[in-house]
């Protein structure tokens, strides 16, 4: 994709817009234009309070020109939001000129669209003002605006009593019994790399009492515990319980609104794992079977069966553990709306407290796409089909979304929801979407958030990178990455954020 900008800064919100109509697109100014190239020009000019945006668009012989503009209103007062809403408008109206296809987003292209929710409605406006800003200011499809507003209201009402001086805590266990072929996340699956557990266990363990200490030194209260991956569940029995029992040398389990545990693969569950985690406090775990098309588990190269998953959650059922979420992805390679809705309608009547419905998301770092680079698509086929007959089923068996997000290459431009059962959502889940306080992380490949705010509620946060694979983590446990050049210890660089007015 060829793309030009003058008068704006914002490139990368109008990167991602163009990527909504052409995904999977690379950007350069220095291509040579052909047939299949997309030419797309962006000018932003300013008179007084008005924003005035304008977009041309050229594939092949086909052209368009749009102008999209905006000013603040009482609603939208920050002029910063007023500029993306004018580019967003000409680049949507142009895109959807040229192609004839309609963003059910809209111009909101954040991983968090509850947090625009959010802001309107601190502004001032009741639920339904809000849904109607969402429509007619930021072109989002009704049903995707009725969407984003529930999810902010529950968000809202989970955290509206919380008390200051909260944080949490992320523990990385990056291992996995195989790599699925979606997956980008930083996984270790060969037998190389799963016999550095016990080193890698070794060198956690100073970490955690590491990050501990540092989170009492600053006088906060660990809300939340979540261990995640990979998959936690590749350690065995031995391994997990010295990894959970070495948790609660620091934090008792009943002070915590939630200690949660991604079991996720089925193949990795078995009861005497689960009862070592509920011995220890576990309040939350996965059991993940993405699919129960046994065709498309191959493809997508999980080597657990449809019969895994039902063995493994009737363990957890029956392990005491108060949560259990299901996690399943729509758009799957090699699935289709029938295939999902198969599936979602398996699941539901199982009672699970959680249920999570992801999109297919087209990762450059998945295997899946070294075999194959066609899954990049505008419209998804019929995931929309799918994640919209999610949304009706799990509301008639008594679910409600309570948090979402987004991600860049999306089949279809869909989203990511949990829903829960009354009372049964993950304080979590919320903390990280929502960026509410700091989140400590510890592990190879995990990210410290560390968050604060000023006398006005004004909300900084900076980001602390641990080095990003086990072997490299275990060489190199003291490189903090900053992103910023940075050479300070992890404590020096949590202390200098929280100490700095």
């Amino acid at each position: 994709m060829i793309l030009r900008m003058e008068g704006t800064d914002n490139n990368y919100y109008v990167q991602t817009l163009c990527m909504i109509f052409f995904p999977g697109s690379r950007f350069s100014e220095n291509v040579q234009p052909s047939p299949d190239t997309p030419e797309i020009f962006v000018k932003l000019t300013k008179e007084e309070n008005k924003c005035i945006a304008y977009t041309s668009m050229k594939l092949g012989a086909k052209f368009v020109e749009a102008y999209g503009e905006a000013e603040p209103t009482a609603d939208i007062p920050d002029p910063a939001r007023v500029e993306k809403i004018a580019l967003g408008r000409a680049i949507f109206s142009a895109g959807k000129a040229l192609l004839g296809y309609t963003n059910a987003w809209g111009i909101l292209t954040g991983v968090r669209p509850a947090k625009v929710a959010n802001e309107i409605i601190a502004g001032g406006a009741d639920l339904n003002k809000t849904k109607r800003i969402l429509r007619d200011e930021y072109f989002v499809n009704p049903k995707k605006a009725a969407l984003a507003v529930s999810v902010a209201a529950a968000e809202n009402r989970l955290v509206k009593k919380l008390p200051d001086g909260l944080c949490s805590v992320y523990i990385s266990i990056p291992f996995c019994p195989s790599r699925c072929a979606y997956c980008s996340f930083v996984s270790a699956a060969t037998q190389k790399m799963l016999a550095l557990l016990d080193d890698y266990l070794a060198r956690l363990f100073i970490d955690i009492e590491n990050i501990f200490t540092l989170i009492r030194e600053r006088g906060l209260r660990v809300a939340t515990v979540y261990i995640g991956g990979g998959t936690p569940t590749v350690l065995d029995e031995k391994q997990l319980n010295a990894l959970l029992s070495h948790v609660r040398r620091f934090v008792d389990p009943e002070t915590l609104f939630e200690f949660t545990l991604e079991a996720g693969r089925p193949d990795t569950i078995t009861a005497e794992k689960l009862r070592v985690a509920k011995e220890n406090g576990i309040s939350r775990i996965s059991v993940n079977p993405q699919t129960l098309e046994a065709h498309v588990l191959r493809i997508i190269g999980r080597r657990h069966t449809v019969e895994d998953f039902f063995r493994a959650y009737e363990i957890a059922e029956h392990s005491g553990i108060r949560d259990v979420n299901i996690d399943l992805i729509a758009g799957l390679p090699g699935d289709n709306f029938h295939g999902f809705s198969a599936t979602l309608d398996r699941i539901l009547p199982m009672g699970a407290s959680n249920l999570t419905v992801h999109t297919f998301t087209v990762k450059k770092a998945a295997n899946i796409l070294k075999e194959e680079e066609n899954y990049y698509s505008i419209t998804g086929g019929d995931v929309a089909k799918s994640v919209e007959y999610s949304q009706l089923r799990t509301k008639a068996y008594g679910y409600k979304p309570y948090y979402m997000y987004r991600q860049k290459n999306t089949v279809g431009n869909q989203e990511n929801v949990g829903y829960a059962k009354e009372g049964h959502e993950g304080y979590y889940n919320v903390f990280m979407m929502e960026e509410l306080h700091s989140i400590f992380a510890v592990g190879a490949g995990a990210v410290t958030k560390l968050v604060k705010r000023d006398a006005e509620g004004k909300r900084s946060i900076s980001r602390i990178f641990t080095p990003k694979y086990p072997y490299e983590y275990l060489r190199d446990a003291e490189k903090i990455s900053t992103g910023d050049g940075e050479k300070l210890s992890f404590a020096a660089r949590v202390n200098a954020f929280f100490d700095t007015p």
